[in-house]
């Protein structure tokens, strides 16, 4: 009998285990990679289809505008022979686009101003402090987010006409204020927890009051996150159409943007002046473009900091 016939077989013999280092790349592992690359390919192709459904639209709105209405129904998807931008002027001027844009530039501004003030006081409070009833008010609050503002048109014409409000840009800005809330809290208050308490306790330390603390110590630290919130509120309000509507009714030389475009959208058809529409809208639209690409990068890090710390 040969002794070496009884020897174990050596590890070469022996097959990988599941798992083992030291098998084959990729051998137990294919499967899951597999379907990693075919969900990000449908994450990709998703994202390509949304990016034509959003970017084909506005490039068509920004050609239209620089055509006249024949080539705008003969021709809809060639290039404009000529750059007119008369149409813009026309726009600006005869159908008082640059009155309602100055209008949203008021009413966004303000309100704006108001709800991040407010907002980011409320959220601070909400966030830092342990009082009774802190839970109870900020789900108040949050449960905003819930309501739809179609809901409440009827009463709050009523509320703010008893107030005197009614056809002024004040009342507007009060209730755009009041309906950016709840989205301002719910977000400010989740990037007011994730600051460092040290540096609260250190500035308390130094002599700093709860109003100085707020302002000079903890709303510099929370920057990306008011960033971020003041440019989806600017967003927001500035694309509000049915509150101006039911509130700025009755006073055509305080509308803002939205509703001018509409009242032009109305009286293109009888008018036939569908390039001064469409440059309108371009008007509308650029803004927000602009303000978004500009702060791209500080919204971005005001929601991954929030999300992240």
């Amino acid at each position: 009998m040969n002794p070496q016939s009884t020897l174990p077989p050596t590890p070469a013999a022996l097959p990988p285990k599941t798992g083992d280092p030291s098998a084959p790349a990729g051998s137990g592992s294919k499967g899951p990679r597999s379907e990693v690359r075919l969900f990000a390919g449908l994450g990709h192709v998703a994202l390509a289809v949304w990016a034509v459904i959003v970017i084909v639209p506005i490039l068509w709105t920004f050609l239209a505008a620089f055509k006249n209405t024949s080539e705008i129904f003969s021709s809809p998807w060639t290039l404009p022979a000529e750059l007119r931008w008369e149409n813009f002027g026309r726009a600006w001027t005869k159908a008082h686009v640059g009155r309602y844009f100055l209008n949203s530039v008021i009413v966004v501004s303000c309100s704006t101003f108001l709800t991040m003030l407010l907002g980011s006081m409320a959220a601070y409070v909400l966030a830092r402090y342990k009082f009774w009833g802190n839970r109870a008010v900020y789900f108040l609050f949050v449960s905003g987010l819930a309501f739809p503002v179609f809901l409440a048109l009827v009463p709050l014409f009523f509320v703010v006409k008893n107030l005197g409000l009614l056809d002024t840009h004040t009342g507007v800005v009060l209730v755009y204020s009041a309906y950016s809330l709840p989205f301002t809290v719910f977000f400010l208050a989740a990037f007011f927890k994730t600051l460092p308490s040290s540096v609260a306790e250190a500035g308390m330390i130094d002599g700093c009051g709860h109003t100085r603390l707020f302002f000079q110590v903890m709303m510099p630290m929370a920057k990306p996150g008011l960033i971020s919130v003041t440019i989806f509120n600017i967003i927001g309000q500035w694309a509000q159409y049915q509150l101006p509507l039911v509130l700025l009714s009755n006073a055509k030389d305080k509308w803002v943007l939205t509703q001018g475009i509409a009242d032009i959208s109305v009286n293109a058809g009888y008018e036939a002046d569908w390039s001064g529409l469409f440059a309108a809208l371009t008007i509308a639209i650029l803004p927000m473009i602009i303000v978004y690409a500009v702060f791209q990068r500080q919204i971005q890090a005001g929601l991954t900091s929030g999300a992240v710390k």
